[in-house]
């Protein structure tokens, strides 16, 4: 299995550990004949908070439940994808090796970004929104509330693979985490070379972004306002 799959322990733990702050009545019932988007993402969700919440044997030291967790993961995020789209244009010139360091290195970098959030907003509660479906693309809204009732927004952009909702992107209090790594990456790539950008990220030397502890509370993002629409029009904007 690849190991880009370890990233989405963080994405998806999150959300459970802020899932578990409710009570027990509040749980969301995932019905399994549902797959629409915000299922799909819920579902998952749900078999992590059952994962994290289960008792495992110490000597395990954990290993047997993130490969659990892999599993999942590998149902629901389309790594590749997400590296190819981050690395835009300069994708098609990458050899097969080259590609496939990117993505290792790249999903390692996300799994930074996540973990710390994860370490500021263990516990917190967490509620699915709603979504936005227009074919083949798809959105699931989701807020944490903090103890402090600050709501920030994490959005999963979704599209439709063999007949499957699998995500793509995934927005952070208003900012896009393929858009954001995007931006760096063409920077780096533009102003000195591929090596360059590859070496920076083997020696993680590239910011990671997390929703800190003490934030100024969430960003505005015209394409949540615009819906579908503007989450078609800026999947198209990515394959450019």
């Amino acid at each position: 299995m690849r190991p880009s799959c370890r990233v989405v322990l963080a994405i998806l733990t999150v959300a459970a550990l802020a899932i578990g702050a409710r009570p027990a009545g509040a749980q969301p019932k995932v019905a399994a004949e549902q797959t629409g988007p915000l299922e799909v993402v819920r579902a998952s969700v749900s078999r992590v908070l059952t994962i994290v919440q289960a008792p495992h044997p110490v000597a395990s030291g954990g290993s047997q439940r993130r490969a659990e967790i892999r599993r999942i993961a590998q149902g629901l995020f389309d790594f590749d994808e997400m590296a190819r789209l981050t690395l835009a244009r300069h994708w098609k010139d990458r050899s097969a090796p080259e590609r496939e360091e990117f993505v290792r290195l790249f999903t390692d970098l996300l799994e930074r970004s996540y973990l710390t959030t994860i370490e500021n907003y263990a516990g917190e509660t967490i509620t699915f929104v709603g979504e936005s479906v227009g074919d083949p693309y798809a959105q699931v809204r989701s807020r944490i509330t903090t103890n402090r009732l600050l709501e920030i927004p994490i959005d999963y952009r979704l599209r439709k693979r063999d007949s499957r909702w699998v995500v793509y992107d995934v927005v952070l209090d208003g900012v896009s985490l393929v858009s954001n790594y995007r931006s760096q990456f063409n920077t780096i790539i533009r102003t000195s070379s591929f090596p360059d950008l590859m070496a920076k990220l083997r020696a993680k030397q590239i910011e990671t972004h997390a929703i800190p502890r003490t934030s100024r509370g969430p960003r505005e993002d015209p394409d949540r306002e615009r819906g579908i629409t503007g989450v078609g029009v800026v999947y198209e904007l990515y394959k450019k």
